[in-house]
């Protein structure tokens, strides 16, 4: 099975920082495209420590989810790998030059897409 990337042509403006334009036309298409992939991971994350999610109100879910993805390193680094390895070889070198910031968008990005997708957790 073969996946592309989406195109996101409407993130991309003028005078944009070299961060934010690698956000914008790599990091965003590939969590879009890891959409399904992210949802899946996150149940069984909530299945294997025995969360009962499905219990805790709105706010609290969503308070949950920023939590694990504060905290645990493990889910932290199984999530960016997930969308580092689509990274082509010119990607693989920026993000080389700037892992930490880089990783720190795409905690933030894939946390508030997952708050954003609570009603596909249940």
């Amino acid at each position: 099975m073969t996946k592309e990337r989406p195109v996101l042509e409407d993130l991309i403006k003028e005078n944009m920082s070299e961060f934010e334009l690698f956000q914008n036309k790599t990091l965003r298409p590939i969590i879009k495209m890891q959409h399904a992939l992210l949802i899946a991971s996150f149940k069984n994350y909530l299945q294997k420590r025995k969360i009962d999610f499905n219990s805790l109100s709105e706010q609290k879910k969503r308070g949950r989810i920023s939590s694990i993805y504060k905290t645990d390193n493990n889910y932290k680094n199984m999530t960016v790998g997930f969308i580092a390895g689509h990274f082509t070889e010119d990607e693989f070198d920026f993000y080389n030059t700037c892992a930490s910031e880089v990783n720190r968008r795409i905690l933030q990005i894939t946390t508030q897409r997952i708050q954003d997708s609570i009603a596909d957790l249940k």
